[in-house]
């Protein structure tokens, strides 16, 4: 567009909403997550239906095409379009009604659909149709693509829940969509009557299938039918209008569910038995290969398996029928779960895997683009058998999952996108596909739309005459094609606008090894496909990370860990981003960025952002002057190895006490001026431990790290009584005072040089202790998290590293694998607090709670993160993200806990952020353990 700055300033006069046309909000709307990319011109976040209006006039004066956007989670690439995106999730996003009596609500098409389930949930109701994205897909995107979920064998479509719509189209007009052919466009009524016998014949063979969600449902608008607008409206994509409310139909949720969990010799054999279930009325009929199952899953033995939910008014009674399913079913095992916590362990299995399934068994990549075909069920068996010959033929694999009971599977393929030939056999596999669909009776969408990822073969299904009738009928609601163009209707081809094809070919120069993507950062970048569940709104009281800053910023994109990769993919594409390393954008993206690392374990793809920060803040700085944070607290452990040499601890505290010289150094320092400077401790652990009494138990090094070391030295001490206690013999690092360090703070402000040199040296010393196969107990979580995954992947050439990683033992890791028979002291206490993020990101506290257990401290440890995070609560600018990150879970939790309760936080940087900002301290595990047995518990 030529007068891009005009269009700008005229929608910033028109509307009160946010008008945003910067290289970062562009950047974050080029793709969805799908195989897809297109650039927009800008980003409008519409206070109202009247800035939509607004918007849609200057846009249809100036033939600029308009999107409209929710999460951002399709997969057909109808979320991405070149002109204005419509970003209804910052403020369109409320409930405006919700009539428990007439079982409706009215909703704006921003909000999250989790959140509408929350608001039904305490009148015994929700909303029926419910996609694997449902913590952050949006009821706007689920009504443009007519989505279903899991349950739609019980409640059908999000067409079968909507009973009017409030519509602008691209002319600004306004239209009320409900059952008849009020609001409908001029023309519409007349060009359907011309075309009933098209109409009729040309749906009829897809008559009995539930998920025929590709094309316009133009058949629900026969008179036969009811003449419904609203359905009618349902999967049209936004191509032709913009939903401004929404009043939905609501369905009584079951009192109590049970879950059966029928196991399979393999996918063709759950296939097969799927139809035979329907009839006794579950909720879901969900199929899963082993492929896409982790170990230690505890699902039943076999190889495939059906996710059979029941209801009832009664616990007995949804489990009852959950049994009578088991009993008709012919299986090779299978498994009842009543409790809810046990069902929602199983279906997080199943809701991850839009995102396991982008990584096979071997680590390489599959990519969606025939995500969700469906066929009748009765077809499901000998489709699928089809289905995998055809792959065979490709050269491709693929493991398919999803809602079998509806005979719709999703799959992500390996496609090579990345090379013109691979590209060439992603169309002709395409092309076969859709014609192995269409001889089975099937839709080639059956949930996420057409997008641009099938509408092209929309023919093969339809027939010519009756795609021809689709375009019309666009233009009838949108003569300009300006709502969504190059989507459902003459759409562009199946293998353009491939999100892959501006990324650079040939290796990046990168310092981390990223073995899991074959030292690839790029791939390391692809790792990110959008499925978002990084844009979680309610961080909730579960085990969770992922993302704190997205919540503590209330929803903003740029802050998200998809946000960020999607800034990282557009700098190495260098067409919006355009100043590579350099880039203030992806640095300003990443400046809010905890590094908690939750990213590495929480995403299902596993991408580890705080990874990719430090690659990019190492290349930015590189040659030019840093933060002064990055002085002061990179080189932390230097500083401190300073204060211990000289014996200045005393005069630095007391320096610290004076407030004017605390707010000097605090800003010459890049430290938060609402932060209090930690104390130094004026003996070191080191100096007070000169190493065990000795035994004939097995031995440990105790790994002196920077925190315990200066810091919290009696977390060391506390952890020497315990271990002795236990039979286990701790010993010293030989000459490692000063001179080993896991690198931690360098690698968080991305000194990768410096990292490297202080890892180099640690091994060094660190050479006795790997030759005599010890274990290293490493006491603070993130410094063990740091040496068992930046370590090996920092020095990936160096064998010590991998030797080093794999020797490292947190604390409760030590009890438990070296000293199995101890009984520990009881404490029997109530527990409050949160598990380290890095220590749930990297090293698992499935140790931890055993212990917790033994001692009798009972209760949760919540998730998510303290805030403090090392280095970036301590950071100007970043104090009231880190407050907002500790108030979500953290501080809420501590302040509940009765008088009595133990306040857990084994992370220096937890019991620091809990002593600045709460009321009560936090104390690390082996100090209450140590309390215990000087009082002589156990």
């Amino acid at each position: 567009m030529d007068d891009l700055h005009g269009l700008e300033r005229e929608l910033r006069t028109a509307v009160r909403g946010g008008v945003d046309f910067s290289v970062t909000a562009r950047a974050l709307n080029t793709m969805d997550a799908s195989n897809y990319r297109r650039v927009p011109l800008g980003v409008l976040t519409p206070r109202d239906g009247d800035d939509v209006a607004a918007a849609l006039e200057i846009c249809r004066r100036r033939e600029v095409p308009v999107v409209g956007r929710g999460g951002g989670t399709s997969i057909a690439g109808q979320a991405t379009g070149t002109g204005l995106v419509v970003d209804f999730t910052r403020h369109m996003n409320g409930i405006v009604a919700l009539d428990a009596e007439a079982r409706t609500a009215v909703v704006q098409p921003g909000l999250v659909l989790d959140r509408l389930q929350a608001a039904a949930a305490p009148h015994g109701l929700r909303f029926g149709p419910d996609p694997s994205t449902h913590s952050r897909c949006t009821l706007g995107g689920m009504i443009g693509n007519n989505s279903c979920g899991s349950h739609s064998v019980a409640w059908g479509t999000t067409a079968d829940s909507v009973t009017a719509l409030d519509v602008l189209t691209s002319d600004g007009a306004a239209h009320r969509l409900a059952q008849g052919w009020q609001g409908a466009p001029d023309g519409l009524r007349a060009l359907l009557e011309r075309e009933l016998a098209t109409v009729r014949t040309g749906f009829a063979p897809y008559a009995g299938l539930p998920r025929r969600i590709s094309g316009y449902a133009v058949d629900a608008l026969l008179p036969e039918h009811g003449t419904d607008l609203a359905r009618f409206f349902c999967g049209t994509e936004g191509t032709l209008g913009l939903v401004t409310e929404a009043t939905v139909r609501l369905v009584e949720a079951p009192p109590a569910k049970a879950l059966a969990v029928l196991a399979y010799a393999d996918e063709s054999a759950a296939a097969e038995a799927a139809a035979g279930l329907l009839p006794y009325g579950p909720l879901t009929v969900e199929g899963m290969a082993a492929d896409l199952v982790p170990a230690g899953s505890g699902l039943p033995k076999g190889g495939a398996w059906l996710f059979v939910e029941t209801g009832g008014a009664t616990a007995a009674e949804a489990r009852a029928a959950a049994e009578r399913i088991v009993r008709a079913a012919d299986v090779v095992d299978a498994l009842v779960v009543a409790d809810p916590a046990g069902q929602r362990a199983l279906w997080r299995i199943r809701e991850d895997a839009s995102g396991t399934a982008t990584r096979m068994p071997d680590g390489s990549e599959a990519w969606p683009g025939w995500e969700d075909c469906a066929v009748p069920p009765a077809q499901l068996g000998s489709y699928l058998r089809d289905f995998r010959g055809l792959l065979g033929e490709h050269g491709l694999r693929g493991t398919p999952y999803g809602h079998f009971g509806d005979g719709c599977i999703h799959v992500r393929i390996d496609f090579d996108l990345l090379t013109e030939a691979g590209v060439a056999r992603f169309r002709r596999f395409s092309e076969d596909l859709a014609g192995l669909v269409v001889a089975h009776g099937g839709s080639l969408s059956g949930e996420h739309g057409d997008g641009q990822a099938r509408a092209e073969f929309l023919p093969k299904m339809y027939g010519t005459e009756l795609v021809g009738l689709f375009e019309r009928v666009k233009g009838v609601w949108d003569p300009a094609d300006l709502l969504n163009p190059g989507t459902l209707v003459r759409p562009a081809r199946v293998d353009e606008n491939l999100r892959f094809a501006p990324l650079p070919r040939g290796p990046v120069d990168v310092v981390f090894g990223y073995p899991q993507d074959g030292g690839d950062f790029s791939a390391a970048v692809r790792r990110c496909v959008g499925v978002a569940k990084c844009r979680v709104e309610e961080g909730g009281s579960g085990s969770g990370v992922m993302c704190p800053s997205f919540r503590a910023t209330g929803g903003d994109e740029t802050h998200s860990t998809r946000g960020r990769a999607r800034l990282l993919h557009e700098m190495l594409a260098g067409e919006v981003v355009t100043d590579g390393w350099r880039s203030e954008e992806v640095r300003d993206a990443l400046d809010l960025c905890l590094s908690c690392k939750g990213c590495k374990s929480d995403c299902p793809v596993g991408v580890d952002m705080a990874t990719y920060k430090a690659e990019f803040l190492h290349h930015h700085y590189a040659g030019r002057r840093r933060p002064a944070a990055h002085y002061a607290m990179g080189w932390l452990p230097r500083w401190l190895r300073v204060v211990a040499a000289t014996r200045t601890a005393a005069l630095v505290n007391a320096l610290a006490s004076v407030r004017p010289l605390a707010s000097l150094g605090k800003r010459l320092g890049g430290v938060a001026p609402e932060r209090e400077i930690p104390r130094v401790a004026r003996r070191t652990f080191s100096a007070g431990w000169r190493g065990s009494a000795g035994g004939g138990g097995p031995r440990v090094a105790l790994w002196p790290d920077t925190f315990t070391e200066h810091l919290s030295p009696e977390v060391g001490h506390a952890a020497v009584r315990v271990l002795e206690a236990a039979g286990v013999v701790p010993l010293p690092v030989p000459r490692a005072r000063g001179r080993v360090c896991c690198g931690l703070t360098y690698v968080s402000t991305g000194q990768l040089d410096r990292a490297r040199a202080v890892l180099e040296r640690t091994l060094a010393v660190m050479e006795p202790v790997l030759d005599a196969g010890v274990p290293v107990v490493v006491l603070e979580p993130s410094c063990a998290a740091a040496l068992r995954s930046d370590l090996p992947e920092l020095l990936p050439d160096d064998p010590r590293a991998g030797l080093l990683a794999s020797r490292v033992v947190t604390f409760a890791e030590a009890l438990e694998r070296l000293a199995p028979d101890w009984v520990p002291p009881r404490v029997d206490r109530p527990v409050v607090g949160q598990t380290h993020c890095h220590q749930h990101a990297v090293l698992g506290d499935a140790a931890d709670r055993r212990l917790r257990e033994q001692v009798g401290l009972v209760g949760d440890v919540s998730g998510g993160c303290c805030g403090l995070a090392g280095n970036f609560g301590f950071e100007e600018g970043h104090y009231e993200v880190s407050v907002a990150c500790a108030e979500e879970r953290l501080l809420p939790s501590v302040r509940a806990a009765g008088p009595g309760a133990v306040v857990l936080a084994d992370g220096f940087s937890c019991r620091t952020q809990l002593s600045q900002l709460g009321d009560r301290p936090g104390r690390h595990i082996a100090e209450i353990l140590s309390e215990a047995l000087a009082a002589g518990g156990g």
